[in-house]
């Protein structure tokens, strides 16, 4: 039965899968993500919230909920200890300021990269045709020229 699986078709397809450098691209692919990741988390929660805190003079949203059981509780901590069922649409707020935080975070970054992508293409790019080919002879002839050096052929002028 070995020898059956281990010649099967499915078995060298993954093995071309695996070996095309699909499942490697993947894999470094998220790697980097996890490293990119803390770097943005590092970014939002150590740089941007503090001053976001500051600018909402260091309101918690974590501590935000609302009892459903028609319960006063001191903070979120204390309902969830008292099993009290509770909307916590303060972690919710975080979550999504977090998110929105962190799109932004990486607009910025991809767009400075796209930035440096412009920047090397104009850089690379084609320069100005010097030439022309005459549609007489077929001759490569400068791009100024009003007569071909080859055929003697009168040139019209491209406007």
């Amino acid at each position: 039965m070995w020898k059956k699986f281990k010649n099967s078709s499915i078995l060298k397809e993954f093995k071309e899968f695996a070996v095309k450098g699909n499942v490697i691209d993947l894999a470094v692919g998220v790697v980097i993500g996890s490293a990119f990741s803390q770097i943005v988390n590092s970014f939002v929660n150590d740089l941007i919230m503090p001053l976001i805190g500051r600018l909402t003079a260091n309101i918690d949203f974590s501590n935000l909920f609302i009892s459903l059981d028609g319960k006063s509780y001191k903070d979120l901590a204390a309902a969830e200890a008292a099993n009290a069922p509770v909307l916590k649409y303060g972690l919710f707020l975080t979550n999504v300021l977090n998110f929105l935080i962190i799109a932004f975070s990486i607009f910025l970054f991809i767009r400075q990269i796209n930035r440096f992508k412009r920047k090397k293409a104009e850089r690379e790019a084609e320069p100005e045709p010097t030439t022309k080919t005459c549609p007489y002879c077929q001759s490569s002839i400068s791009i100024k020229a009003v007569r071909c050096p080859h055929c003697t052929s009168h040139l019209e002028e491209e406007n």
